[in-house]
């Protein structure tokens, strides 16, 4: 899914990513807003991993959309 149709459909994917990685706050994603880049850092951020190993993990479940 392309990050037009992400920034679109923010609200419905928001639960989604909620889902995916539970660490991540209501704030957090209110930030993002469709923002791949800040998404990918908060995820880095909150569960401690290198940013290409978020990054794969975020490329993952944009292909599971």
């Amino acid at each position: 899914m392309d990050s037009d149709r992400i920034k679109g459909s923010w609200k419905q994917i928001k639960g989604r990513i909620q889902q995916e990685w539970g660490e991540l706050s209501d704030d957090d994603l209110s930030e993002a807003e469709g923002h791949r880049d800040y998404l990918i850092g908060k995820v880095q951020e909150r569960y401690g991993i290198a940013k290409e190993e978020a990054r794969k993990q975020v490329e993952a479940f944009e292909k599971k959309l």
